[in-house]
């Protein structure tokens, strides 16, 4: 009796925390009034286990996680051309994405999870100048 009880109030939470996850829609668009080539919103701010939608509301883009600009441990992640990408973000820290056809244009967009920064070396690597401007600008927000 006292196991089933155990075993009941563990799935109980572990349904819990599942049920609070939030799914948070992400639109990869050639124009809006924030410029070309842009996600929509460009900066989320996660709580970990929660979802980021990727949406190719216009054609010929992708999302994908930046080489050397994601938290120690997180998984890489890369989607398809066309294709709506969902991705659960469980590892504190930021993220940098990029659409890979339109990287050089500044296509761009940063995740936080939870409450760690940035690390200070974040924009160390190459980046194209547009998407450098473009991070500078998004982790100016948080």
């Amino acid at each position: 009796m006292f196991r089933t009880l155990i075993s009941g109030l563990a799935l109980a939470a572990l349904l819990g925390s599942v049920a609070n996850a939030e799914v948070f829609e992400v639109h990869m668009l050639n124009k809006s009034d924030n410029g070309t080539m842009v996600f929509e919103p460009d900066l989320v701010q996660i709580a970990p286990g929660d979802t980021v939608k990727f949406i190719p509301t216009d054609k010929a883009h992708n999302a994908e996680s930046v080489d050397g600009m994601i938290p120690a441990g997180a998984e890489a992640f890369k989607g398809k051309i066309n294709q709506e990408l969902d991705v659960t973000f469980d590892a504190e820290g930021v993220y940098a994405v990029k659409c890979n056809p339109h990287f050089a244009m500044g296509m761009v967009m940063t995740i936080k999870v939870g409450d760690a920064a940035a690390p200070d070396d974040f924009l160390a690597g190459r980046l194209p100048k547009k998407a450098k401007e473009r991070f500078e600008t998004q982790l100016g927000k948080l």
